[in-house]
């Protein structure tokens, strides 16, 4: 029987992500409160929240800096956009402020709302380049299986997500996908991570000649993949990739929406994996997931060609209500401020030998395949057999079953596609709440391989 608050949710709310046929017989887990990485139901029960919200939540729950930071600023200019050369202190400043964090040369950035938005524009962009640069047929765009880029049309076409495809008419034509690099997935027997770098590496290239290099526009990639698995790269995976893009004129866009500030243990994942892209998406942690804010970043031949093309259409004609909210800039600067100010980063690259340790060991779990990742993220792959890495049938739900468990053991994780479970805390974790994460996850395992056991499941048929 669900509570009346489940009840009235399930009447009203569409939930993303979510089986909606199951959903209506179990009902959400109706959230109340949080304080540091801990959130708590309607019950007043806690939750250790081991994914920070959706990938976000850097500095955890009830930052008391960051309300007041909204709250001035709510006070002060509660809103006002940045059409027609309006604009406001807030977005000004963190402009400013994120052209010296930037990892690679920026003139500009463009605000969104939302990571989707983001990469959202960095297609509009690439078109409206490649058309400013007299290169009308360079427009395809590629993206890598099991990658993860949004939901607006053209970012659910750049996802590599059956999920996300199917009867949604998606991809869109001109938009590609090369391989995943997983490498405990998808390696031949006996190959080294650098071999299979540079096989997809070779995959990629043979893609780009395939569909004629004068059409093939932009490459875009995650430092980590993160709803795909939580997958971090192989080794040599991106000077690889990068070699073959430089051959043939293809930008290169990082979605840093995931890894940017912080989560790697630097401020971007791409300066953690040496990755050097022409632009990058980031969202997510820059408000701490306070407020809804994401961003490009704009290279200063992109601006040029974008002030050109302005004085011959007669304006820029992009942008959204919200983009450069004043309450979400206000926040965000603040977020950076507090990042700076306590040294977060550091504190992730010192923390992340004991989460990576805790990780690691996962992997001798009987029905763990894999457990790796890098920073605080990472990614755990359950499997019926660890020498042959079958796994069980998808509609078995094994993953979400340990989710499932997790919750009961009071840990909030999230499982992917793949039977994937992924764990991502807020970066202000400490060394004894990261002790109490693994602890509960692996009695979370303990009990999906006693369920296993009993519900008599097999690997799936090869």
């Amino acid at each position: 029987m669900l509570s009346n608050l489940a009840a009235r949710d399930v009447e009203t709310l569409i939930h993303p992500y979510t089986n909606l046929a199951t959903f209506r017989e179990t009902g959400p887990l109706v959230l109340e409160r949080g304080h540091g990485v801990w959130v708590y139901d309607s019950d007043g029960r806690p939750y250790l929240e081991g994914m920070a919200g959706l990938w976000c939540t850097a500095l955890g729950y009830s930052n008391e800096e960051l309300v007041e930071a909204a709250s001035e600023q709510m006070s002060r200019l509660p809103f006002t956009h940045l059409f027609s050369g309006r604009s406001h202190d807030p977005a000004i400043e963190l402009a400013e402020t994120l052209k010296e964090l930037m990892p690679i040369p920026t003139s500009k950035v463009f605000f969104t709302s939302s990571g989707s938005e983001a990469n959202d524009t960095q297609v509009k962009l690439t078109w409206y380049m490649n058309n400013a640069l007299g290169r009308p047929r360079k427009k395809k765009i590629i993206a890598r299986q099991r990658g993860y880029h949004g939901v607006t049309v053209a970012t659910a076409s750049m996802t590599g997500l059956p999920a996300n495809h199917a009867d949604w008419d998606l991809p869109l034509p001109g938009f590609l996908h090369t391989a995943c690099p997983h490498h405990y997935r998808f390696a031949e027997a006996g190959e080294t991570e650098g071999a299979f770098s540079q096989r997809l590496a070779d995959e990629l290239e043979a893609l780009i000649l395939a569909e004629d290099p004068e059409t093939v526009a932009a490459f875009i990639a995650e430092p980590v993949m993160g709803a795909g698995g939580a997958i971090a790269p192989p080794a040599g995976y991106f000077a690889a990739i990068q070699a073959v893009l430089a051959r043939y004129d293809v930008r290169f866009i990082a979605d840093e929406v995931i890894c940017g500030f912080g989560r790697l243990g630097t401020w971007f994942g791409s300066e953690a994996l040496g990755m050097r892209p022409d632009t990058l998406s980031f969202a997510k942690a820059v408000t701490s997931g306070y407020m809804p804010l994401g961003g490009i970043s704009i290279d200063e031949p992109l601006y040029r060609l974008m002030v050109s093309q302005s004085a011959k259409l007669g304006t820029f004609g992009h942008g959204t209500t919200y983009s450069g909210h004043p309450v979400a800039c206000a926040v965000a600067l603040k977020t950076i401020a507090i990042l700076k100010r306590d040294r977060i980063v550091e504190g992730v690259a010192q923390k992340a030998p004991q989460f990576q340790a805790r990780l690691s060991a996962l992997a001798d779990h009987p029905i763990v395949g894999e457990a790796r990742g890098i920073g605080l993220i990472g990614g755990v792959e359950i499997v019926a057999d660890k020498r042959s890495k079958r796994q069980y049938e998808p509609k078995a739900g094994v993953a979400a079953r340990c989710v499932a468990f997790a919750q009961a053991e009071g840990l909030i994780v999230r499982f992917l596609a793949g039977d994937r479970v992924a764990v991502c805390p807020p970066l202000v974790i400490s060394r004894e709440e990261i002790d109490t994460l693994f602890d509960r996850l692996t009695r979370a395992l303990d009990r999906t391989e006693a369920w296993i056991a009993t519900e008599g499941l097999q690997a799936a048929p090869l």
